[in-house]
């Protein structure tokens, strides 16, 4: 939720922009504690985000370190991830 760099924090990038996150959470909690709850859109524009929390409904998927259609709720963050959300826009 801030933008300067923290070192007792994870310090992420999403969407162009840097976020500091509590470590040892998922991607897809980083996200929600960045106030960011969509993760996509659908083929009819509908935002899309986390569902069932466990990989299986695929709403999470982001693009990580320049990788595509990675499970944000299963994806354990690390320092420095670079995370682009197709709702980005």
């Amino acid at each position: 939720m801030n933008s300067q760099l923290n070192l007792s924090m994870l310090n992420l990038i999403i969407n162009g922009q840097t976020y500091a996150v509590t470590p040892g959470i998922s991607v897809a909690a980083a996200l929600a504690q960045c106030g960011i709850l969509a993760t996509r859109s659908s083929v009819t524009g509908q935002a899309r985000g986390p569902v069932c929390g466990m990989g299986v409904c695929q709403e999470c998927r982001v693009t990580i370190n320049g990788r595509p259609h990675q499970l944000a709720c299963q994806t354990m963050c690390n320092e420095g991830f670079v995370i682009e959300t197709g709702s980005a826009s």
